[in-house]
């Protein structure tokens, strides 16, 4: 039996896409005797070239992007696929891009389904959200994006399969920033001040370049939002209520040499947070959706060090789901979730299973 060829246009070539086209070229052979499953990367792109070989790649890639991509519009790759009669495609979103995903309602117009890293799709407007999914049953396509909340960590599959069940949720709560947690463990455990730990949290690569990003709470309540969708609930991104980490004086407006030479401003807030907290707790930053008052939060608080949140270690990501069945006992799930391999071995689950159903729906056309 000869293995189904599918399509992978991957938009995004940085660490997390780099790492996800080598391990597919490493499993290629896995993939073909397991699944019977051609993985091919056609085109690749990073955020202004692409590079177009119908044959896939071999593992001189980087080199051959360097020395053969060009300019591209997103329209150039839906030509190309449809002129060399390319099918079963899966367009992977590996970007942060918000230019891509305006593309995506085009791109499943055109036969791609969609695997993503990138968040935007699904924290803009609802009314865009709606139109996506609108789209993916009109052209019968399907849209994975485990990635986007605690890679390697089977969230939103969890969540989903809960909601699709008829169980009711009631709340979701958790830490789902690596860095945050991190930062916040070792301050529970450690007599260190506050700003040498966010240093390290930087020098270690568990922050953002500008680790502002990570102390402003957004992306956590980025991921508030897609889980409240996920149980259809019509949330918005300017209805999370977000308690910043950041002083006013160290904040966004101000420059990042202000930030890097006063950083040890925020240490005299957060050791009078931790000493006046009740004996035996430990502070973490947590988003929260609570489902019954409609409200999303993302905030520090103080958990007993003997609760699941206080017994975080490292940079583990945990998160609780309370539903009528379990409401004094929550769902927990909890890991490691940082690092390109982490999220590109997401992807690449997500790749499969899209890839698995396109064969599923050869097989009842045969």
């Amino acid at each position: 039996m000869s293995a189904l060829r599918i399509n992978i246009v991957l938009f995004g070539i940085g660490n997390v896409g780099g790492n996800l086209i080598q391990q597919v070229l490493e499993s290629q052979h896995f993939f073909q005797e397991k699944y019977t499953i051609e993985l091919r990367f056609p085109i690749i792109t990073n955020s202004s070239l692409a590079f177009f070989e119908k044959e896939g790649l071999a593992n001189t890639w980087e080199a051959n992007f360097a020395q053969s991509a060009i300019p591209f519009r997103v329209e150039d790759i839906i030509e190309y696929t449809t002129n060399q009669g390319l099918e079963n495609l899966i367009a992977v979103d590996a970007t942060n891009s918000p230019d891509i995903v305006k593309s995506y309602i085009s791109l499943i117009q055109n036969g791609f389904n969609i695997v993503a890293a990138n968040k935007k799709a699904n924290i803009l407007h609802h009314d865009f959200y709606t139109e996506i999914r609108r789209n993916l049953k009109k052209f019968d396509k399907d849209y994975l994006y485990e990635a986007n909340i605690s890679a390697g960590l089977p969230i939103l599959n969890t969540i989903k399969e809960l909601h699709f069940s008829g169980e009711k949720i009631t709340k979701i709560r958790g830490v789902f920033s690596s860095s945050l947690s991190y930062i916040f463990n070792r301050f529970g455990n450690e007599d260190i001040p506050f700003s040498k730990i966010i240093e390290d949290a930087e020098k270690l690569g568990y922050t953002k370049t500008d680790s502002r990003e990570d102390l402003s709470g957004n992306a956590e309540a980025e991921k508030l939002v897609i889980l409240a969708r996920e149980i259809e609930h019509k949330a918005e991104l300017k209805e999370v209520q977000i308690m910043p980490l950041l002083i006013p004086t160290l904040n966004e407006t101000h420059t990042k040499s202000v930030y890097k030479n006063n950083k040890n401003l925020l240490d005299k807030p957060y050791r009078i947070a931790k000493l006046t907290q009740n004996e035996n707790h430990v502070l973490r930053y947590v988003g929260e959706f609570d489902i019954e008052s409609e409200k999303i939060e993302v905030k520090l608080i103080s958990v007993p060090i003997n609760s699941a949140l206080g017994q975080l270690q490292n940079a583990e990501n945990l998160i609780e789901i309370y539903t009528t069945t379990n409401s004094k006992n929550p769902i927990i799930i909890q890991g490691a979730s940082s690092g390109k391999e982490i999220a590109a071995r997401t992807i690449l689950k997500d790749i499969l299973k899209i890839s698995n159903h396109i064969k599923q729906k050869e097989t009842i056309w045969l």
